[in-house]
């Protein structure tokens, strides 16, 4: 069933079977968490409760057998958000069972170059998300508006999910071999 809510915090309690992200950029730092961030960069530790009501949804969604994944193309020496975003939130999301892989371009052609980010849930509702170039977030665009009919538009955005997927590496195995760098 086509969700026809505009609502993007609505999908991720409506959605059937995977909610999918791409993740294109290399500083989110104006969005989300900022404190948390800078909190990150002073060297104190992670908060007890960091990311609590994200774990909520992602635990709800998978314990429920639904899949949330995420690829995040970047490329070597990870900026310091990046190093934040994957040390301290793709770790403690996974507690939660949301998937990470990462598509690391730093030897190789980026396959998904002008692929914006977005949210793709259950391969044929994509919701892309705005950046200014500060990182903040400006929000979303509804690629599937209320009452209409399935576009190419929709499948492109699966197209972008298959390759993500085809040209990534689970994030543990890429974590392990780069993590520290």
């Amino acid at each position: 069933m086509i969700s026809a809510s505009n609502d993007l915090a609505a999908r991720f309690s409506t959605f059937q079977e995977e909610a999918f992200r791409l993740e294109t950029l290399d500083d989110y730092s104006n969005s989300g968490n900022p404190a948390a961030f800078r909190s990150f960069l002073a060297g104190e530790p992670k908060p007890a409760d960091y990311n609590a009501g994200w774990l909520e949804t992602v635990s709800k969604a998978t314990e429920s057998g639904k899949r949330m994944v995420r690829v995040h193309v970047l490329s070597r020496p990870l900026s310091p958000y990046l190093r934040y975003e994957l040390g301290w939130g793709y770790l403690t999301n996974m507690t939660a069972g949301e998937e990470f892989h990462i598509l690391d371009t730093t030897d190789r052609t980026n396959p998904l170059e002008g692929a914006p980010d977005f949210w793709l849930f259950d391969g044929r509702e994509p919701v892309v998300l705005n950046y200014d170039e500060n990182g903040a977030f400006t929000g979303p665009t509804f690629i599937l508006a209320e009452g209409a009919v399935s576009t190419s538009k929709e499948s492109e955005y699966a197209t972008y999910r298959s390759v993500a997927l085809a040209a990534s590496v689970p994030f543990t195995e890429w974590w392990e071999k780069h993590g520290a760098a």
